[in-house]
This record gives structure tokens, sequence and C-alpha cells, in this order.
């Protein structure tokens, strides 16, 4: 039986080199999103639009968009997390932003510099303003397996969020375990009660994962088995999280897309094209990229 078309969401222009200390250009950052969308990657989180003295990396993101080619717009999303974000955003030809909604406190105010309370307050204007502005809204609910500051999460508490953000009806809701601390077996779990609150709203189910703990990719196959069909990764594995301490890479793209095209999913990644385009972050980068598929190769050999 075939398997199910996977839609992966390329974070590395955006969640990829914020943590990175090396600055890249605007020009390679623009050809890094034209690589990801030319190998057949078609959601790419392009920029955030925040204070560029807390993310140097963003702080040229109008630049940015400004240089790409118009047909990147179908598929770009633009991070906010605030409303003074949301403008700039509506000031740009972005169809798509993303929300991030802690679920501890502390994190919420490193992060975002307000309480979770008041952060989802703006998660709700945010999500009004922008559909009203007819831009598609996804809302990423970070730490949702673990706290950087406070440690464990519950079940409950990501639940309680998860709940609250369902009711401002985003196209899509992330799961993100933004300091790399599950396991298949939470990944199980949590997915099965978040989707019982979601219940019968038309909320697609998106997963982030770190590999931190050098869990990521099976976290994404847990993900996968549980139903959902949008997961997020990282050219060559690079990103984190600059406001988590030791929250390292995302899961590297090629190694997810290698593991779920032998395992019979359709993604529409141009493997060859892709090892292009991480060929671009190994030059550019002083230390080689996490992921380990550029390094062996596919198998069977591409040509």
């Amino acid at each position: 039986m075939d398997q199910p078309n996977i839609e992966i969401v390329e974070v590395s222009p955006r969640d990829g080199l914020q943590n990175e200390a090396t600055p890249f250009s605007t020009e390679e950052k623009v050809a890094l999103i034209e690589g990801c969308y030319g190998a057949g990657l078609h959601r790419i989180e392009v920029a955030s639009f925040v204070n560029p003295s807390r993310v140097p990396q963003m702080a040229d993101a109008e630049a940015v968009l400004a240089r790409l080619s118009p047909a990147i717009f179908e598929v770009a999303i633009g991070l906010v997390l605030n409303e003074r974000g949301l403008d700039r955003a509506l000031a740009t030809p972005l169809k798509e932003i993303n929300y991030v909604v802690v679920v501890t406190e502390t994190f919420s105010q490193k992060n975002q510099g307000s309480s979770v309370e008041d952060n989802l307050a703006m998660a709700a204007n945010v999500t009004r303003r922008a559909k009203e502005a007819g831009l598609r809204v996804s809302l990423t609910v970070s730490a949702a397996f673990g706290c950087p500051y406070e440690g464990e999460v519950t079940p409950q508490q990501l639940y309680a969020i998860v709940d609250q953000v369902a009711d401002m009806e985003p196209f899509e809701i992330a799961i993100a375990d933004t300091i790399g601390v599950a396991v298949p077996r939470d990944v199980h779990e949590r997915i099965q009660g978040v989707r019982e609150i979601i219940g019968s709203r038309p909320i697609q189910l998106r997963c982030h994962f770190h590999n931190t703990r050098n869990t990521g990719l099976a976290n994404a196959m847990a993900a996968v088995e549980e139903g959902v069909t949008v997961l997020d990764a990282s050219l060559g594995g690079i990103g984190g999280c600059p406001f988590a301490p030791n929250a390292t890479g995302n899961i590297p793209t090629e190694d997810l897309a290698y593991m779920l095209s032998r395992s019979g999913y359709t993604l529409g990644v141009d493997f060859a094209r892709l090892f292009e385009t991480v060929d671009l972050l190994s030059h550019k980068l002083p230390q080689p990229v996490p992921g380990l598929l550029t390094r062996a190769g596919m198998f069977p050999p591409i040509g």
C-alpha cells in the first residue's frame, strides 16, 4: 500500500541560521532559500521579523524578501513574535506567518519577553489580524516536551495551551520539541492527546524536532506513525534556539528525506539538488554540518 505524502517545512533560512555565529549575507540567504525551493522543498521559513539586537542574523529580513523569486512567496513563511513583527510581515508579499506560544512561564519570558497569558492574548490578536489580511496562520507550541529552565513539561501543561491555541482556529498547529528531550513514546502519547483536543476542527498537525539528544529522527517517525504529514527540518541539521541553552540543531532535512523516502513515503525532493544546497552551508560554516547523508551518500548511489 502506498504511503501518504509527507511535507517537509524547511527551516534552515530562519531557525537554522539564527543560532549560527557565522554571519550570512543577504545574497547568501537568498541563495539558500532559492536552493531549497529548487530542490523541491515547497514550504520554507524564509525570515523572522524580530528585534535585530536579539537575533542579529535575521536583521535583513525585508532585504532578503525583496530579492526572492516571486514564485517563492507561494510557499514562504515568516515568523512573527508580536504585533510589531506582524506589521512588518504585512508590508511584504508573504502569504503565511507562524507565531510561537511557549508552554512554560520562564521560557516565555526569555523567548518573547512576556508571560504565557499575555503571549496567548498576543497570539489571538496576531492570528485575527493576519487572517483578516488574508494570510494563512500557523501557531507553534514551543517547549512542548520539556523546558530548558523549568524542566519536565507534563502532557497536561501542553494540552492546556493547545486547547487555547485551537480556539484561535489557525490552519495548523505545530508541536515543537525545542530542546530535543522527547523520545518516541512521548510523541505517540502527546500527538494522540493533541488530536483529541483539536477534535473535528479543520486544523492540521505539524511537528518540529531538535536532535539535541540524537532522538530527532526517531521522534519524526513516531509522529508520522501517528498520522502527522508535516514535519519541520533544517538542511544539514543546523540551527537551534538562541534563548534555550544547549538547544542544538534541528533534524537534518536530507537525513529525514532519506529515511522517509526509503520507507515508502512521497516527498517530491530532488536529492541531487538538495546535496548542492547543503554544500553551500558546508563551505560557509567553520565546522561540518551535523547531517550524515551528505557524508555517506545516497543508497543506492545517485546516477
